[in-house]
């Protein structure tokens, strides 16, 4: 490999699912607003919901560096491994570093102060130099040999003369950033200078950019009284939406019934049960918001789209998705089903597209969801831009584990993911939890679902695929991507699955 070509352009139409061959530093941290992740159970196991990526050891040329703040059950290193063809070979190209600490920073931010993981990390790369052109939000790309040492049990990697590595985020912020430049690595994923593309605000400007309608309301609200002008403006709306820019999952989210008061007066709908209107007007402040018409409209779909933009600029969709919500509001993501409706698939597809198109002009990289809502007319369904979130969301890790074992790739002609000639259809969820489970080892559940009949068959390439496994002793939670040969097949799959592990009191 000629390695003084720039990252960007050796990598221009790189995939994190699928890389042919190099390094992937994983740094799953949790980077967001950490009062909203506190309401999340087990949100520390979320750190996990990125291990679909040791799938892709599957190429004999790929390495992986996965890092945890505390120490990943060996169990569930095996039980991932397993779905490869030779995992005693693929755990030679694995190591998994973690701070043992459970903290309550994010990972990424711990990590800076941890120079004794940082060496680590530098041995596994094997003391990379590079140039300094990134991939997305980092600064080094580094081009150097790279001599990945130690795996799971310590045995010493061969020399990969010429490999690229990079860091795989679950979000970037300052912190992710700042570590890329100390270990010269690009980052799969957008610079922290367009972070504010994918807040509530940002998304309202790139939707009426690439021309993908939008609902009614006003966007970069600094203040509960700048939200109440807007809230005026947008009478006699009879419910409104309002939406704190940085937040994930709904739970910055508030369901408003104007009624001719001040906000603070009217009945309001939080999404996060401690929420009121005093934190809720603080966090404006903090973080900006945006208000919207509430869609009364119904049935009213909650869509979702899977897209990415690679170093090169080079923008694409790669799956579509049915949101499972649920919360006081019906807002807050729990799982979601693959395909999207056949009605409105194409046009949520090329709405995702042309969104893509705005975010790759501006230099975003890295892949991201845009949420949507299809609203059923006389003449059929029409897509509404909600919102776009610049990082790994909710979706990306049950299309990787579909991805990845089945062998499948998407076609965008059909908008389904296809095994040969055989599509397949997934439901997953991250929301499994029943009092049952809490004291049962990861093991014990992994074995339990093989030995219902529901566990993965390599054969027809369909069942189950788990995680956030981590959670299961404390918490007694746990999510699965259930993979049938038909949209029906999933479903039934799925409610099958959930009345074994979770089953009613």
């Amino acid at each position: 490999m000629i390695t003084k070509i720039p990252f960007g352009e050796r990598q221009s139409r790189l995939s994190i699912f699928e890389p042919d061959e190099g390094t992937l530093l994983v740094i799953p941290s949790l980077s967001l607003p950490q009062d909203e992740l506190r309401r999340i159970t087990g949100a520390l196991c979320y750190e996990e919901r990125l291990l679909f990526l040791l799938l892709t050891l599957r190429s004999p040329g790929v390495d992986v560096i996965y890092l945890t703040s505390t120490p990943v059950d060996g169990a569930i290193v095996d039980y991932y491994l397993g779905f490869l063809d030779d995992p005693d070979e693929a755990r030679t190209r694995l190591q998994m570093i973690s701070l043992d600490d459970p903290h309550t920073h994010p990972l990424s931010e711990a990590l800076l102060r941890r120079p004794d993981v940082i060496a680590r990390i530098r041995a596994a790369l094997g003391g990379r130099t590079g140039n300094r052109s990134g991939a997305g939000g980092g600064s080094g790309a580094g081009t150097g040999n790279v001599d990945v040492g130690g795996g799971v049990g310590g045995e010493r990697v061969g020399e990969r003369v010429g490999k690229d590595a990079w860091m795989v985020p679950f979000v970037v912020s300052e912190y992710e950033e700042r570590l890329a430049e100390i270990l010269s690595l690009p980052i799969y994923g957008p610079a922290t200078s367009l972070a504010h593309l994918g807040s509530k605000s940002g998304g309202r400007v790139i939707g009426e950019e690439a021309g993908v309608p939008v609902v009614r309301g006003f966007a970069d609200l600094r203040s509960l009284t700048e939200v109440e002008h807007a809230a005026r403006a947008l009478s006699p709306a009879g419910r409104l939406m309002v939406k704190l820019n940085n937040s994930y999952s709904g739970l910055g989210n508030a369901i408003v019934t104007a009624d001719g008061r001040p906000l603070a007066a009217s009945p309001t709908s939080f999404s996060a049960a401690d929420e009121n209107w005093t934190t809720f007007a603080e966090k404006i402040a903090e973080r900006g918001a945006v208000i919207e018409e509430f869609l009364e409209d119904r049935p009213l779909r909650s869509p979702s789209a899977l897209a990415r933009i690679t170093p090169g600029g080079v923008y694409d969709v790669v799956a579509t998705h049915e949101q499972v919500l649920g919360g006081p509001n019906g807002d807050v993501y729990q799982g979601c089903a693959f395909p999207a409706r056949p009605e409105y698939r194409a046009q949520l597809s090329a709405c995702a597209e042309r969104i893509a198109r705005a975010l790759a002009a501006r230099g975003v990289v890295g892949l991201f969801g845009v949420d949507f809502f299809a609203v059923k007319t006389d003449g059929g369904y029409r897509t509404l831009l909600c919102e776009i979130n610049l990082r790994i969301g909710g979706t990306t890790h049950p299309f990787g584990a579909a991805l990845l074992t089945t062998g499948g790739s998407y076609d965008p002609g059909s908008g389904t993911l296809m095994c040969g000639d055989q599509p397949k259809y997934y439901v997953a969820t991250d929301n499994c939890s029943a009092p049952c489970l809490r004291g049962r080892t990861p093991g014990e559940v992994v074995k339990m679902v093989h030995d219902e009949g529901l566990g993965f068959d390599r054969d027809r390439r369909t069942g189950n695929v788990l995680h956030l496994l981590g959670a299961i002793p404390e918490f007694g939670k746990l999510g699965f991507t259930s993979i049938g040969n038909s949209a029906e097949e999933a479903a039934e799959l799925h409610r099958r699955t959930l009345r074994t592990l979770c089953p009613p009191a």
